[in-house]
């Protein structure tokens, strides 16, 4: 800036002979709002008068007009879009006072004139106000995808903690069930014991599996795709330990959140059986309409002592409940002729959506 208001002005000398040579002090002068750049940030009003002042100093003196204008221009300028705008509009309208009045008393009393020092300002300072706006509203726009950035990772931890609370209660509860029939059968029924323990083996590989497929996401670039969907349920009926029948009415593609959240229903279901009720029968009965996916887990109610009726967090069917919530459906869970039930509605988009 400096060397733009040296230069141009030298050129703005020939080109205004009626105007004063340019001299030591208008070289100081044409120095000094370049000077003040230097410590505008930290003092932006006080930099911003004292280049006005400068100007109509400049302009009293009677040396050429023309670049000794870029700074003052600059300095408002950013004074509008840093957020101090009365103070910006209070200096733009004492400089408009000013220069309209030295135009008066230098003889330059047209109409034109007046209007033209008038338009110049004022357009200056709405394009400095608009450029404002745009700022302000790209702030808040990338303050907005922050703001959802953080609300979208809360949502996925809390996704998280739900699916490994989901895992981890049914297959350590079915290890922990099977741990103890294969303890109490080993020495008088070996080959029943051994079945056990296989149900075990397979129990812990699946929550190894499922496991890492959930703490995936905590990896960059990991796929974030549920693996748990209707498709693994009877696998997840077979290992469960449990008598259960499985019917289905019906059949359609499914979105996958909705797959999700039925197969750890049914999941959560086969887990308090076998916590509260074993040895009773359970039929899951999935239905699946063209506005909803019924889903209806009922058992008859159990027929042993339960050894691990005091052992659950008291979260599974407050955790059911939510996940029939988040999809806007809804949950009801209770005793029902000597067993339980639970009854999940699952909301579905239209099929020719």
């Amino acid at each position: 800036m400096a060397v733009a208001q040296v230069v141009i002005g030298q050129g703005a000398e020939y080109g205004q002979p009626l105007r004063k040579d340019l001299d030591a002090f208008a070289y100081a002068l044409l120095l000094a709002g370049p000077a003040l750049l230097l410590v505008r940030r930290r003092f932006p009003v006080i930099t911003t008068a004292l280049t006005l002042v400068a100007t109509a100093v400049y302009v009293v003196a009677g040396y050429p007009y023309g670049p000794i204008f870029f700074t003052p221009v600059l300095m408002l300028f950013w004074l509008v879009v840093e957020g101090k705008r009365v103070a910006a509009w209070l200096m733009a309208v004492g400089m408009l006072v000013f220069f309209e009045v030295y135009a008066w008393v230098i003889g330059t009393r047209t109409l034109f004139h007046a209007a033209a020092i008038t338009t110049f300002i004022m357009l200056f300072m709405v394009a400095a106000e608009l450029v404002r706006i745009l700022r302000e509203r790209r702030a808040e726009r990338v303050r907005a995808e922050e703001e959802e950035a953080r609300r979208q990772a809360s949502e996925e931890r809390l996704t998280m903690a739900q699916e490994l609370h989901d895992v981890l209660a049914h297959n350590i509860s079915l290890i922990h069930v099977q741990a103890s029939t294969a303890l109490h059968l080993i020495d008088d029924q070996p080959e029943q014991a051994r079945t056990a323990l296989a149900t075990i083996k397979s129990a812990s590989k699946e929550v190894l599996g499922e496991m890492r497929s959930v703490l995936s996401v905590l990896r960059e670039g990991a796929p974030r795709a549920p693996t748990a969907g209707l498709d693994h349920l009877d696998g997840l009926l077979e290992r469960s330990g449990v008598d259960v029948t499985l019917k289905r009415v019906g059949s359609r593609p499914l979105p996958p959140q909705v797959e999700r959240a039925a197969y750890r229903i049914v999941q959560e279901s086969l887990t308090n059986v076998t916590r509260h009720a074993p040895g009773a029968k359970v039929t899951v009965r999935l239905e699946y309409g063209e506005a909803e996916l019924s889903v209806l887990v009922t058992d008859t109610g159990g027929t042993a002592h339960a050894p691990l009726s005091e052992a659950g967090s008291g979260n599974g069917i407050p955790g059911m409940r939510e996940r029939a919530a988040a999809l806007g459906g809804s949950l009801v869970a209770g005793p029902v002729a000597g067993g339980f039930e639970v009854l999940a509605r699952l909301p579905l988009p239209e099929e020719n959506a």
